[in-house]
C-alpha cells in the first residue's frame, strides 16, 4: 500500500509540472519545480512607462503598451547612462517585416554613429526577409556584427515575442535565443586571424561601456529589459 501510494503520489506530481526523486523505498521524495529561468541577481532596465535610465537618441524611441518602441524611419542609438563590464542581459523583442536593429554591448556614448566598430553589436534582423537573401554569415540574427556568425533558423515568425540572452563574461560572449545557444564565442579566439568583415573593430578593445539598442530606422518592440552583472 505504501508503495501505491507513493507511485500515486509521483504520478499526480508529475502531471502538476514536478520532477520527482524517490529516495530508496521510503516515501520520502524531492519536489523541484519548472519553472522560468532564475532572476535571482536581475534588475529591470526599463521600467515600461518611460525612458528614465536611457541616453542617446531618445527622440528616436518612445514608450507604446509597456514597450520600448523604435520609431520607423527614425535612427540612432538608445543607450543605458549607466556603464557594464561583464554581465548577463535578458530581454524581449518583436520585429516587424524587414527590420534591422542591434544589441550595443560596452559601447561608448554615441547617439549617432557605428557601435558595431566603437563597440560591439550583435544583430537584431528579420534576416528571413526577401531584401536579405545576400547576407553574410556574420550578418544572421544574433551575430557578433562582423565577427561571429550565429546558428540561424531559431527566430520565431515576424509579430511573434523572442526571448533571448545575452552574457559577457571577459573575452566571452553567449547568445541564447528562444532557448537555443546560437553564439558561444571567445572574442580574441574569434579574431586572431583578422576580422571577419576586413573593418577594424577599436571596440574590441573596451572591457565596459554602455548597453543599447541600435536603431536603423525599422521598428522594433522590446519588453522587459533586466541585467544581473557579474564579478
Amino acid at each position: 500500500m505504501r508503495l501505491l501510494g507513493t507511485v500515486l503520489l509521483g504520478f499526480a506530481a508529475l502531471s502538476w509540472g514536478f520532477a520527482v526523486s524517490f529516495q530508496g523505498g521510503s516515501t520520502g521524495f524531492a519536489l523541484a519545480a519548472d519553472g522560468p529561468a532564475d532572476e535571482k541577481g536581475f534588475v529591470s532596465l526599463f521600467d515600461g512607462k518611460t525612458l528614465a535610465g536611457w541616453t542617446g537618441a531618445t527622440e528616436s524611441y518612445k514608450v507604446e503598451d509597456g514597450s520600448l518602441v523604435c520609431v520607423t524611419g527614425s535612427a540612432g542609438n538608445l543607450l543605458t547612462e549607466k556603464e557594464y563590464a561583464n554581465f548577463v542581459v535578458r530581454f524581449e523583442f518583436r520585429l516587424t517585416a524587414g527590420a534591422n536593429n542591434g544589441l550595443g554591448l560596452r559601447c561608448p556614448k554615441l547617439a549617432k554613429g557605428n557601435l558595431h566598430l566603437e563597440g560591439t553589436e550583435l544583430q537584431i534582423l528579420d534576416d528571413s526577409a526577401e531584401k536579405y537573401k545576400t547576407l553574410q554569415p556574420y550578418q544572421y540574427h544574433g551575430s557578433v556584427y562582423g565577427l561571429v556568425p550565429a546558428k540561424t533558423g531559431h527566430l520565431k515568425p515576424v509579430g511573434e515575442w523572442n526571448s533571448q540572452e545575452v552574457t559577457c563574461d571577459g573575452r566571452k560572449i553567449k547568445v541564447v535565443l528562444n532557448g537555443v545557444t546560437i553564439v558561444d564565442a571567445d572574442l580574441d579566439q574569434a579574431t586572431v586571424k583578422g576580422t571577419l568583415d576586413g573593418q577594424p573593430h577599436p571596440g574590441l578593445k573596451r572591457t565596459a561601456g554602455h548597453l543599447g539598442f541600435l536603431g536603423h530606422g525599422d521598428r522594433i518592440d522590446v519588453r522587459k529589459v533586466r541585467i544581473k552583472e557579474l564579478p
